[in-house]
């Protein structure tokens, strides 16, 4: 957030691009990504994220485009849970969706400055979704489009075994759901999910990882501190 505000002090840009460090970018993407945006009237964009080690199959963050079901877990066109597809070009058209993937997202000035950029208060994990939900609440558009593709090595933040990762994700989520979920009966979605993170953390006991029962337990102390905010 920071070192966009000092660009934008400088620089009259219509677009701003949110790129991992852990990507791979292939000829022509950046036009590509622009193009489908002004032509879709996107306010945000992301092209095909594949797998930096199997380069075919798609990668798990963000893979072919977000989407959220209606209890608020997020999946993906391209992977289901942890299984990624192969792509074979089952995805290539360009179509609205809820969430872009922030591994390289492409994002209108004018949309970033209206909902205010990257909620900090996430750090890492779904700070991404969170933003195109409030885009989404404003009465703009996200979309993925299929004219490019990048590779993404994944986990250069946290690896999928860390329980920090999992203290983030369980938190997160919960953040997402309060803040931007305003259909009616937000509170006994949000408990029905800590049911459900109560699932999660008995099977990680059960499973022996005491770890992440602990990031589940304190993701929920967390997040009880900051609901009022």
């Amino acid at each position: 957030n920071r070192g966009l505000d000092a660009l934008l002090s400088d620089w009259d840009a219509e677009w701003l691009l949110l790129l991992n460090s852990d990507v791979e970018v292939t000829p022509g993407w950046l036009d590509a990504l622009v193009n489908a945006a002004n032509e879709s009237g996107w306010s945000a964009v992301q092209p095909k994220i594949r797998s930096v080690e199997r380069r075919a199959e798609f990668e798990y963050a963000g893979a072919a485009g977000g989407y959220m079901d209606r209890h608020g877990f997020m999946f993906c066109a391209g992977r289901l849970f942890d299984q990624n597809e192969l792509d074979h070009g089952q995805y290539d058209t360009d179509r609205t969706v809820f969430w872009a993937s922030g591994a390289c997202l492409l994002v209108q000035t004018h949309a970033w400055r209206l909902v205010g950029g990257l909620d900090e208060d996430f750090f890492a994990h779904m700070e991404e979704i969170d933003l195109c939900w409030r885009l989404r609440n404003r009465g703009l558009t996200v979309g993925a489009t299929a004219r490019c593709h990048v590779y993404h090595l994944g986990g250069g933040t946290l690896q999928q075994e860390n329980p920090k990762k999992a203290f983030l994700n369980f938190r997160n989520n919960l953040f997402l759901l309060l803040k931007n979920d305003h259909r009616p009966g937000i509170r006994w979605r949000i408990l029905f999910r800590q049911v459900l993170d109560g699932a999660a953390g008995l099977r990680f006991l059960l499973e022996g990882k005491l770890a992440f029962v602990k990031s589940i337990l304190n993701a929920h102390a967390d997040f009880r501190r900051n609901r009022k905010k």
